[in-house]
């Protein structure tokens, strides 16, 4: 009777809520990953994985809305066939819609010369040994140069010179905030069009990249991609949080 009733359930459960639909999103390249897969029917979310691979909550008549920033949305009526096995679907590629991005060349490096180095570097000792000749004789000595001591005193003074990698921090609220005010690339229009975050949500979502820790690397104008990447990447997140939990569960990890 228990098992009666329990498979009577699960049928019930499938009927109302639906089945799972296993599926596949590629272009004309590859699979595609961090697309959103949202199910208007049920008003469920998910994201693709690496392999472009989702599993998503559905049935038969469904309409499933595939979005992401670099493809155009496309809107699916489910069929019966979309449930026999994996489902695969097509997006295609948006071309030169986001603002022009300014692509500044790389400074030249300077070309290394031996010999002027060289003149510099006896200039340097030699100024140095002009106004610190305490540091370049040995405890006791009363005249002259130690040569020996000489060698390791320039090695000192040039081990001391080395440049420390730059340590860098998360990006803060208010970089964010500053970065999306003075920037002409990253401003509302990014936000509200290519982001499809809402304009009274753009503040919470700012707080919400801060949450996730980006490194100030990327406030580099040579890490600007890499800067949109990460915000594409966490509007999608935004935008299912947003959809499933509502504004005070947004900025929890």
């Amino acid at each position: 009777m228990r098992l009666t009733l329990f498979f009577c359930f699960t049928i019930l459960s499938f009927s109302l809520y639906g089945q799972i639909l296993r599926g596949k999103v590629y272009d004309s390249v590859s699979t595609i990953k961090n697309i959103k897969v949202h199910n208007l029917s049920q008003k469920s979310v998910t994201l693709t994985d690496d392999d472009g691979d989702f599993t998503i909550i559905a049935k038969e008549n469904d309409t499933i809305r595939f979005q992401s920033l670099f493809y155009h949305p496309k809107i699916v009526v489910l069929q019966s066939i979309h449930f026999e096995g994996v489902a695969v679907f097509e997006l295609k590629k948006i071309v030169s819609e986001l603002d022009e991005v300014e692509i500044k060349a790389e400074p030249e490096q300077p070309i290394f010369e031996e010999e002027t180095y060289n003149i510099e570097l006896k200039n340097l000792i030699a100024e140095d040994i002009k106004n610190h000749p305490e540091k370049y004789q040995p405890a006791g000595a009363s005249y002259g140069v130690d040569f020996i001591y000489l060698i390791g005193q320039v090695a000192k003074l040039f081990k001391g010179k080395k440049s420390k990698m730059p340590e860098y921090q998360p990006i803060s609220y208010e970089q964010m905030d500053s970065l999306f005010t003075k920037s002409s690339f990253f401003n509302e229009r990014l936000l509200t069009e290519n982001l499809q975050i809402p304009k009274n949500q753009t503040k919470l979502f700012l707080d919400f990249c801060a949450a996730k820790q980006i490194s100030t690397e990327l406030l580099a104008e040579n890490k600007k991609m890499q800067l949109l990447d990460q915000l594409v990447l966490n509007s999608q997140l935004f935008l299912i949080l947003l959809d499933q939990y509502g504004e005070e569960n947004v900025i929890k990890d």
